[in-house]
């Protein structure tokens, strides 16, 4: 039978399961994908539509139930993270209407950390591809944006409020915890899975070249240089590995957000024990 994966069409999730959506990876099953944003997929998730998904770290603590999350293969890094866009010279988002990707996504709970003390007058979910040009032409007085948006945004004529990367690096000391991969339970066998994921990763490494059509086929008209800088962004080395400091990451963040009040509380045991 064929392995239902969800995966974003950003360069980096197409980059890294190249070899196993097409068959290169060995004792893997037959991939059918479907390509959404993430927070379709966290939506998804909720519903138990596909065996792997790449989620938001921000939405595990609805999902482990019936999740495995997997070390490898997501999105977690330094220098990496979300960006508050705006068009001028604003320094602060009170009373303002901030656009965001989605309501549990990182980007977004990341945000709420940052702007505690500053709430928004409104949010609106926006459809990513969206933000940028709604901030240019006024709809929205500030964006949240992610990935390929911190290449781009100065030829929209917007700056950066702030960068809650930087914001949370220098908090924490942690990398980012972004994008997750999780493994249905009964569906897939998560050390089976991550053994794959891992071997896509190396062959990805091995010979970039090799997956160059099929990454440029979904980057959504991004030009090839930013696209070369969005995979060396967000594929890194927790992408085959979290490693200790990217399970602290995770913890962290989900530790931090619930004793905000911001999601449910979800044990460290329940966070990092993807073999369970």
């Amino acid at each position: 039978m064929a392995l239902s994966l969800a995966i974003s069409p950003c360069p980096n999730d197409t980059f890294v399961f190249d070899a196993l959506v097409h068959g290169r990876v060995p004792g893997a099953p037959p991939v059918e994908v479907t390509y959404a944003d993430v927070d379709v997929t966290n939506t998804a998730a909720e519903r138990g539509a596909f065996d792997l998904v790449k989620v938001s770290y921000a939405a595990l603590p609805w999902l482990l139930d019936d999740y495995h999350l997997l070390p490898c293969g997501g999105a977690l890094g330094r220098g990496c993270g979300p960006l508050v866009l705006t068009r001028g010279d604003r320094t602060d988002l009170s009373g303002a209407t901030v656009a965001v990707p989605g309501e549990r996504t990182t980007a977004y709970l990341l945000f709420r950390l940052w702007a505690a003390d500053q709430a928004p007058a409104r949010i609106e979910v926006v459809p990513f591809h969206e933000i940028m040009p709604g901030v240019a032409a006024g709809r929205y007085d500030a964006g949240l944006v992610i990935h390929e948006a911190r290449f781009t945004y100065p030829r929209h004529g917007l700056t950066a409020l702030v960068d809650l990367g930087e914001w949370w690096e220098g908090d924490t000391g942690l990398p980012i915890p972004l994008g997750a991969i999780l493994a249905r339970k009964g569906a897939v066998d998560p050390m089976e899975a991550a053994a794959w994921i891992r071997e896509s990763v190396r062959q990805a490494w091995a010979d970039p070249e090799v997956s160059r059509e099929y990454v440029l086929a979904h980057a959504q008209e991004m030009e090839p240089d930013v696209v070369d800088r969005h995979i060396g962004l967000y594929v890194n080395e927790f992408t085959a590995d979290l490693g200790e400091a990217g399970f602290a990451a995770v913890e962290a963040l989900l530790g931090r957000a619930a004793d905000a009040g911001l999601v449910p509380q979800t044990s460290s045991s329940r966070a990092t024990a993807w073999t369970s």
